[in-house]
């Protein structure tokens, strides 16, 4: 009667041992937390930012009007940093960004202001000749074996050359407003009486109603395939976290003259190449040739075919970078684009993409460009001098790629 007694009390812990134990709350936002680490470290990062250049400005860094010249200041980098994503989860590099981008803005001022070729004409000029830079990176790059980061130096150093020469050393400027409008101007509102931005409002509802039906839709399909999801509790605190922050930013923005159109076009381009990176076989192929190469050539990815896609979308991307940034000047100068490859590169590491490749995200790109931008922007309220600003970029930038490897060792 003992043994059988011992034998039945067994059974019972064993039955209790395999019961599903629900996790508490405590438990399970810390395992979030712990594999959303990057993530979270650099949001974290960047609200740290924004509160201590608002205690040393005396509030004037978060006032509604500084943050939309921040958006607008960072629009350039971000969408140049879209394309860098790739460039570097690939395993690649892209130096020539900044000589390219200016490049690119002088032969769109050139083509509009001493040409007088209309705006829609010159911005598909000017893209038509970001696509073929791609083209030109991407053919000796994946079929003669030319390291990206030589052939991307030696058209670093010639497109500056091109610069100059396109601009002949002087100032090329005055555009049409239709132009101008692309870096400058903000989405009309439905209120003219001087109050808040209506539209800018009503926007960011659609925002965050569009956010949670994609949480929802996303979270059903997840359990119909037998992935694993946030429990209830931890989803709906990430629901109302994130709507809030959408509503609050769209406030802020709402408050001075609303949406700019060059965050929207960033916007656009971030959502294209989101899904592009998450949702296409491409994206897929870019991560595994990045995570280990031989592999993904045993797998039967194309890896000449794909990495000319990723230098493709890279000049494409400066292209756009180009417009929009001279649109915003209402110029190009010989000085264009200095300086971007560091600002683009910096804001990818500082948005977790590892330089070795294999691991980032759009999402993390763009807010490292707009650590980089809060960075530039809240030094100059301070006014430090330039070489300051210089030396606090770049041991931020050594810094995140030590937290890069510091991360990998783990």
């Amino acid at each position: 009667m003992q043994r059988i007694a011992a034998m039945r009390q067994e059974e019972n812990t064993l039955s209790d041992l395999d019961k599903p134990r629900e996790e508490s709350f405590g438990t399970a936002l810390a395992a979030v937390i712990k594999s959303n680490t990057r993530q979270y470290t650099m949001i974290a990062a960047l609200l740290l930012i924004w509160v201590i250049f608002s205690v040393l400005t005396g509030g004037i860094f978060l006032s509604s009007r500084n943050l939309s010249n921040l958006f607008m200041q960072m629009v350039t980098i971000a969408t140049m940093t879209s394309g860098m994503v790739l460039v570097m989860v690939a395993g690649n590099i892209d130096l020539s960004v900044g000589s390219v981008c200016g490049t690119l803005g002088a032969l769109a001022a050139w083509l509009m202001s001493r040409q007088g070729v209309h705006p829609v004409l010159a911005i598909f000029i000017t893209l038509s000749m970001g696509f073929i830079v791609g083209c030109w990176h991407g053919y000796w790059i994946a079929f003669r074996k030319v390291p990206a980061f030589i052939v991307t130096l030696a058209s670093m150093t010639a497109f500056r050359g091109f610069t100059l020469m396109i601009t002949r050393g002087v100032t090329i400027g005055e555009f049409n407003e239709g132009f101008k409008a692309i870096g400058q101007n903000y989405i009309p509102t439905f209120s003219g009486d001087g109050s808040l931005h209506l539209t800018t409002i009503i926007l960011a509802v659609v925002a965050i109603i569009v956010f949670n039906f994609s949480e929802v839709y996303t979270r059903k399909k997840r359990i119909r395939n037998g992935f694993t999801v946030l429990r209830p509790s931890l989803a709906i605190a990430k629901a109302v976290i994130i709507s809030a922050a959408i509503f609050s930013l769209g406030m802020v923005l709402a408050d001075y003259r609303g949406i700019p159109y060059a965050v929207l076009i960033l916007l656009a381009v971030a959502g294209i190449f989101t899904i592009i990176t998450t949702r296409t076989p491409f994206g897929r192929h870019v991560y595994a040739i990045g995570g280990n190469m031989e592999a993904a050539r045993l797998s039967g990815v194309n890896i000449r075919k794909t990495i000319m896609g990723i230098c493709m979308l890279m000049g494409t991307m400066s292209a756009v970078g180009a417009l929009m940034f001279t649109s915003r000047l209402n110029a190009a100068t010989t000085a264009a684009g200095n300086g971007f490859e560091l600002e683009v590169i910096a804001s990818c590491i500082i948005g977790g993409t590892s330089p070795s490749g294999g691991i980032g995200t759009i999402f993390g790109a763009i807010i490292g460009a707009l650590v980089m931008a809060s960075l530039d922007n809240g030094m100059s309220l301070m006014n430090l001098p330039i070489m300051i600003q210089y030396i606090v970029k770049g041991f931020i930038l050594l810094l995140a790629v030590w937290v890069d490897i510091a991360n990998k060792k783990k």
